[in-house]
């Protein structure tokens, strides 16, 4: 995986947020994080939806039986950053319940059938993590 996730950061930071292959034109930023235990840098690809006041992102992890290691690096360090397109946003990340996951994971799922499809492979709820832009 990690040499996957390097090819697509390279891509993308070589064409200004843009890659080709399974995500050509599709919404991809690179997050920022914090290791959860070794509160080491790392940057993870991933497919995002704007939302009011941010962006939100879906730890389906292909629907893997478990959540990705982002994920939980997340909720041990909320703060982030992300690279979209050329710019650089601070973030802070949320986990999305109730009515705003629903509304989210269905706009998802409708515009990315692939979404559903991991949905259709896990018994567990795939978390929406809303990241919102810090002044």
């Amino acid at each position: 995986m990690s040499d996957w996730n390097e090819k697509i950061i390279a891509e993308f930071r070589a064409n200004g947020g843009q890659v080709g292959g399974q995500f050509a034109g599709a919404p991809l930023l690179l997050l920022h994080t914090l290791g959860a235990k070794t509160g080491q840098p790392r940057v993870n690809p991933m497919m995002y939806q704007e939302v009011e006041g941010g962006y939100a992102v879906f730890a389906s992890y292909a629907g893997a039986p478990t959540n990705p290691d982002w994920y939980h690096n997340l909720l041990a360090n909320p703060r982030a950053q992300a690279e979209i397109g050329t710019d650089k946003v601070d973030l802070v990340a949320r986990v999305a319940t109730g009515d705003e996951r629903e509304r989210i994971w269905s706009a998802q799922k409708a515009a990315y059938p692939g979404f559903a499809e991991y949905e259709r492979k896990t018994t567990r709820q795939i978390p929406v993590i809303v990241l919102e832009r810090t002044p």
